[in-house]
């Protein structure tokens, strides 16, 4: 299945060339704050799968020609990125860390945007602001000392993420959590749709121009070791983002240019970049 926010935090499944309404299923509705109703529905999900299935049944829908997607999740517990977790990538900016050396770090949730949202370059004269591709890890239950074995029991589903950061000396979180720094989506595939997450192409364009290509079998530190680390350290909760780090071709945003990123089985966004002021 795939699931997504809409129309000022509304909770749907796609449902061919559809979006069927799921909101009322959890209960904050859509103008509850702080927006988690997303995280609701995914903590529930097991017992709410009768209602799904009874609701796609239906005959009320709306195509998604006609809705706006939004972030699939905007208010995470936890925003987890993995640093340095392809070979080449850490070769071509001459890195000394690696994922499974360094660990995580942790990326403002307030960065988060959704895949019609441009990415607003901020006003740092000389400085380069970088795209990074990576796929985006759902976590579906509360997890905490998971042993590899059962790691990927955790994953709720998988998404698009692009991990923005401007270049320089200062602390990596600060460089990376300007606004909407870190958009995902167009929404959120279940585990069980995508059938190798291991070996996921994954490819991200700027103006029709490759800038970075490869495969999830690539990385350092695969995804069972991913949530493995994490919930060593930190409890994950339903909703939990992690970010499972860029392959090489790092390289500028600049205002009117046009991103798009693609994860086989996942989904694509097309995001437009633009100078703030």
């Amino acid at each position: 299945m795939k699931f997504v926010s809409y129309d000022g935090n509304k909770i749907g499944v796609v449902n061919g060339e559809d979006v069927v309404e799921l909101t009322d299923l959890v209960q904050a509705d859509a103008g509850f704050w702080p927006p988690i109703n997303m995280v609701q529905f995914i903590a529930n999900f097991e017992a709410l799968k009768p209602a799904i299935k009874a609701r796609l049944l239906g005959d009320v829908r709306t195509p998604l020609s006609k809705v706006r997607l939004e972030a699939p999740i905007k208010w995470p517990n936890k925003l987890i990125a993995y640093p340095a977790n392809y070979k080449k990538h850490i070769e071509e900016m001459s890195s000394s860390n690696q994922a499974d050396k360094n660990g995580f770090f942790l990326k403002a949730n307030s960065s988060i945007s959704g895949p019609n949202d441009p990415i607003v370059l901020p006003s740092l004269d000389g400085r380069e602001i970088h795209h990074e591709c990576e796929l985006a890890i759902i976590i579906g239950k509360t997890v905490r000392n998971i042993s590899l074995e059962k790691a990927m029991d955790a994953v709720f589903g998988y998404s698009c993420l692009v991990d923005v950061v401007v270049r320089g000396n200062e602390e990596r979180v600060m460089r990376k959590s300007w606004d909407t720094f870190c958009p995902i989506g167009p929404w959120i595939v279940t585990a069980d749709e995508v059938s190798q997450p291991g070996a996921l192409d994954a490819r991200l364009t700027i103006n029709g121009e490759v800038r970075q290509q490869a495969n999830t079998r690539d990385l350092i530190y695969d995804i069972p070791h991913m949530i493995w680390r994490a919930a060593s350290v930190a409890t994950l909760y339903p909703g939990d983002i992690i970010a499972t780090g860029t392959p090489e071709g790092v390289g500028p945003l600049a205002d009117g240019d046009e991103l798009v990123i693609t994860i086989d089985q996942v989904g694509s966004m097309t995001i437009p970049i633009i100078q703030g002021a």
